[in-house]
């Protein structure tokens, strides 16, 4: 399958399921085609961006002892997941002049936000709320569109978004482990996992995009559009060792830890 039809399926269809459905196709990029931006994802009709401040907030700490509370929380996850993936097939279809090599190393990483989606979804489902039933915000898409380049995306989704999912990931097992709840902290487990990979792949991709001799702290920085900033990228529970481990250098990871707003 060419990255361009799975990228138009995922952005294009209004069906979930094929939205979300794992390929076993081998991936091409022969025919990339001409650049393509869209305004808004297309979805099923529960699953339509909602008005701002009408989607739930996310439930956090000793709430999640609440059986409901939890389904709410993993809802809001597949939510995330699922506007990563899409913001990722926009990617591919607004800069089809990308470097091959990054192109399908995004392709691959859409495949973990599949999956994601998938589980947040199903444990969501198996707590009582089936995903679509409750309003969802569209606030990473909103701040995708803004994009202008591949370095913009690396420095926004990967290394902020993804990035303080590195943190957010180990809290929320901390809280579902609180609650008792196994399979929604393995859940987290396992994509924090995931999210040092992809933390990996941006850093990676930012050295490449980025001008000679300038800083990995200043090309990204620099590469950012407010609100978004450094302190979006780290969470309550910083992980710095999750940091290393996706290669960024500690001179990076103190001036992430430190930056105020």
């Amino acid at each position: 399958m060419e990255l361009r039809t799975f990228a138009e399926r995922v952005l294009q269809s209004e069906d979930l399921d094929l939205k979300i459905s794992r390929i076993d196709e081998v991936l091409t990029d022969d025919h990339p085609g001409p650049a393509l931006r869209l305004q808004l994802p297309a979805r099923p009709a529960n699953l339509q961006f909602a008005a701002r401040k009408t989607a739930p907030a996310m439930s956090k700490a000793e709430s999640l002892k609440d059986l409901k509370k939890r389904a709410v929380a993993h809802h809001v996850m597949a939510n995330h997941e699922l506007q990563a993936l899409e913001v990722m097939a926009m990617v591919l279809l607004a800069f089809p002049e990308a470097p091959g090599e990054f192109r399908m190393g995004m392709a691959k990483i859409m495949l973990d936000e599949q999956r994601h989606t998938r589980m947040h979804a199903q444990r969501s489902q198996e707590l009582g709320l089936q995903f679509g039933d409750l309003p969802v915000n569209g606030w990473i898409w909103k701040k995708a569109t803004e994009y202008q380049s591949p370095l913009e995306y690396v420095a926004g989704l990967p290394l902020v978004f993804e990035g303080a999912n590195l943190d957010h990931t180990v809290e929320f097992e901390s809280y579902f482990v609180a609650a008792g709840d196994r399979r929604s902290a393995a859940i987290m487990r396992a994509i924090h996992k995931d999210e040092i990979h992809h933390v990996e792949f941006g850093l990676h991709w930012l050295r490449q995009f980025k001008q000679p001799g300038q800083s990995d702290w200043d090309a990204w920085t620099g590469a950012l559009h407010w609100p978004i900033r450094p302190s979006k990228a780290r969470g309550d529970l910083f992980q710095r060792e999750a940091r290393r481990k996706a290669g960024l250098t500690d001179e990076f990871i103190d001036q992430l830890e430190e930056f105020s707003e």
